[in-house]
């Protein structure tokens, strides 16, 4: 029996370091696509950005008489906007190698700086529309596959499909007009009222927690209607399996069927759509951060656009870029942990 044993733990400690070793391989294997990625992203995004009318000299110059032609060339000169777009672009990356996306062509402050400063009320608006999606389309999913052809079930498919037809921006103005204006029940516009460094911190959390209500509700809508509807077809499909039948047939009691063997087979398609929900809501921050006047890192992307501000539209074209892929890749990472053939798949 003793040797035995020992076979059994060292085949189990191999094992484990076999896991280890392929669990660390695909890790590498992702983080290295990363920055190939994130390279030919930002080049895209350069080029389109040059390709588009207008020039940086003509919106900081162009309303000013005094300014002269000389000026502007000076300042296309001054920033490398006199050379081909394949040099600028080589100079950019050079810049960004360090870190550095130079200065704002506006007010000349740091474009890193200027971001860092926004990027916490974005973190904050996107963290709290993942939760509320979360937390709200799975059960709602769950429930709409076990009670299936109910009332709720019905209901729930008309609102989702609301949803899918909706303009979120339309209904981020409706519901301005509606609870901002007509009822007043909350704040339409911004993250914190003028008098909040009068406040204590927790009249502090509680204002700004109202200030989140319509934005967060606007940008978790589209994502909560998606993912409930994907996760009551998979809980669908994994309760039909013969693994259920099984259970079943084994006496469990009908929660723990549904939670522990249906809802857990169910996960993986609704893991890949959740690491597709984190670009959405990157992409979508630029039009609701403009519309609530939220100060994050969206609405001065929206702004450096409108202005022809390339350093900071760059800048925040990156960091929305990294942080979309690393979404993907907390995906990817989730569903190697939940599926052991997307493991062993790699390592093949």
């Amino acid at each position: 029996m003793s040797k035995r044993n020992e076979k059994r733990e060292v085949r189990y400690k191999n094992t484990c370091a076999q896991y280890e070793t392929t669990m660390r391989n695909y890790i590498i294997k992702r983080l290295l696509l990363i920055i190939p990625m994130l390279i030919g992203i930002s080049f895209i995004l350069f080029v389109i950005m040059h390709l588009a009318p207008g020039d940086p000299a003509s919106i900081r110059y162009g309303l000013n008489p005094d300014v002269s032609e000389s000026a502007r060339e000076n300042f296309n000169k001054i920033y490398g906007l006199d050379k081909p777009v394949i040099v600028q672009y080589g100079m950019w990356m050079k810049r960004f190698m360090s870190l550095d996306f130079g200065n704002s062509f506006i007010d000349d402050q740091d474009v890193t700086a200027k971001i860092l400063s926004k990027l916490p009320a974005t973190l904050l608006l996107q963290s709290s529309s993942l939760i509320v999606i979360f937390c709200v389309a799975l059960p709602i999913g769950i429930i709409s596959a076990v009670k299936r052809n109910t009332i709720f079930d019905k209901t729930m498919t008309v609102v989702v499909f609301t949803g899918y037809a909706m303009p979120t921006f339309w209904l981020a103005l409706l519901l301005i007009f509606l609870f901002g204006f007509k009822l007043q029940w909350f704040p339409i516009s911004g993250m914190d009222p003028w008098y909040i460094s009068y406040l204590g911190w927790t009249a502090r959390i509680k204002d700004t927690a109202w200030h989140l209500v319509l934005p967060v509700f606007v940008t978790a809508f589209t994502g909560l209607a998606s993912l409930s509807r994907y996760s009551r077809s998979s809980v669908i499909e994994a309760m039909q399996q013969q693994y259920i039948l099984t259970a079943r047939a084994k006496g469990l009691p009908e929660r723990r069927v549904i939670f522990v063997h249906a809802v857990r087979n169910a996960l993986l398609p609704i893991i890949t759509i959740l690491g597709l929900t984190l670009p959405a809501l990157i992409s979508g921050s630029f039009i609701f951060e403009t519309i609530f006047a939220w100060p994050g890192m969206g609405r001065l992307g929206y702004e450096a656009i409108m202005n022809y501000d390339y350093p900071v539209v760059m800048g925040v074209a990156v960091i929305s870029t990294f942080l979309t892929l690393s979404g993907i890749f907390l995906s990817d990472m989730l569903y190697a942990f939940i599926d052991p053939r997307i493991r062993y798949g790699a390592k093949q």
